[in-house]
């Protein structure tokens, strides 16, 4: 049987999830958002996106944009029970489902006869349902069913062939394509890589040269749409970590560890939980000109011990010695049973604000 998987996502979930519950803001820009003065946005209303408001952009930026938005809070039980009720539709549809959060699952459709009937009967039975619209993609792997699903968004069904897709988005910019972020195709564009039509004619030696020998010829592969033929039922977790974006920009030794305990604190209760241990322990701080810079440590043992966590948390920390004010602090600990988190691209972003 012929590989074909497909890539269902709610179409703009949270805010979809609100606007049921609040028919009256239907046709309103709708921004689902806490209201701290670091709060991002979680997702937007396709009527705020017409203004430029996207997910993880700072609310304040995103109300600049569309002063007229309804800002409202984040409820996540909410979201969870919606999802509960789409997922069990997806299961009684397929037996090999990989879900990717609340909202999104990759789907095994190689063992029906007609996949793309299954997938209209679906959506329309999870519309049903919860009220929810959903857009689809299919495709010969993950990767090309989820560049899909995202092409006619909302409530599209885009069915491509490897072939297709590369002659669909030839044009398009390498960040189309999921796991190109923004520093990489500025790289790019510097060897004249403007296109995926240009990426997957690259040479995979000349971007081995200068991304890596692992990411160099993924890229070229990531252009010509090759990808994943197959689903990780369960995805296991190989880290865990926590986090806190702060009101105030916070500095000073004594309060940065304060506040590196209380994180390292809260990680390890869960990891206990959930009866977790890992080699790796890792810092993660976001200063106040969005410079982010990780450091970690890997040590003999697994452990979820919090006085360990805490004190090779605190010793990455001293290495370090924030040269600006903090905006965010998070504590991590990886390599669960062993498994290696894969690398990251860079240690240090400059993000944008």
């Amino acid at each position: 049987m012929p590989t074909v998987i497909a890539h269902l996502d709610i179409d703009a979930f949270y805010a979809s999830v609100e606007l049921l519950r609040r028919p009256e803001l239907r046709g309103r820009p709708v921004i689902v958002s806490g209201d701290g003065p670091r709060a991002v946005v979680t997702t937007a209303s396709y009527e705020a996106r017409k203004f430029g408001v996207g997910s993880a952009m700072p609310t304040r930026r995103a109300l600049r944009l569309c002063p007229d938005a309804v800002l409202i809070p984040p409820d996540f039980g909410a979201y969870r029970a919606a999802s509960e009720v789409v997922m069990r539709l997806v299961r009684g549809t397929v037996d090999e489902v990989e879900v990717m959060g609340l909202d999104e699952a990759y789907l095994d459709l190689g063992g029906l006869l007609s996949p793309r009937a299954a997938m209209r009967r679906l959506v329309t039975e999870i519309r049903a349902a919860t009220g929810l619209d959903a857009s689809v993609g299919i495709g010969p792997n993950k990767l090309i069913a989820k560049v899909a699903s995202d092409a006619e968004k909302p409530r599209g069904f885009v069915v491509l062939t490897r072939e297709q897709a590369c002659a669909r988005f030839a044009g398009h910019p390498p960040r189309l394509v999921p796991g190109i972020g923004g520093k990489t195709a500025e790289r790019l564009e510097v060897l004249g890589i403007t296109t995926l039509a240009a990426l997957a004619a690259a040479d995979p030696g000349l971007l081995a040269e200068h991304f890596g020998p692992r990411q160099g010829p993924w890229l070229v592969a990531r252009g010509r749409f090759e990808g994943e033929e197959s689903l990780q039922a369960v995805r296991e977790a190989v880290s865990e970590s926590r986090e806190s974006t702060f009101d105030v920009d916070i500095a000073g030794p004594a309060e940065l560890d304060a506040q590196l305990q209380r994180l390292a604190d809260q990680l390890c209760r869960g990891l206990q939980k959930h009866d977790r241990t890992g080699r790796t322990i890792a810092i993660k701080v976001r200063l106040d000109d969005w410079t982010t810079v990780t450091r970690a440590r890997t040590i003999a043992h697994p452990t979820n011990a919090v006085e360990h966590v805490g004190q090779i948390a605190a010793e990455l920390l001293r290495e370090y010695a924030p040269p600006r004010p903090v905006r965010l602090l998070g504590v991590r600990v990886a390599s669960f049973g062993g498994v290696e988190e894969p690398p990251a691209q860079t240690a240090q972003l400059a993000l944008p604000v």
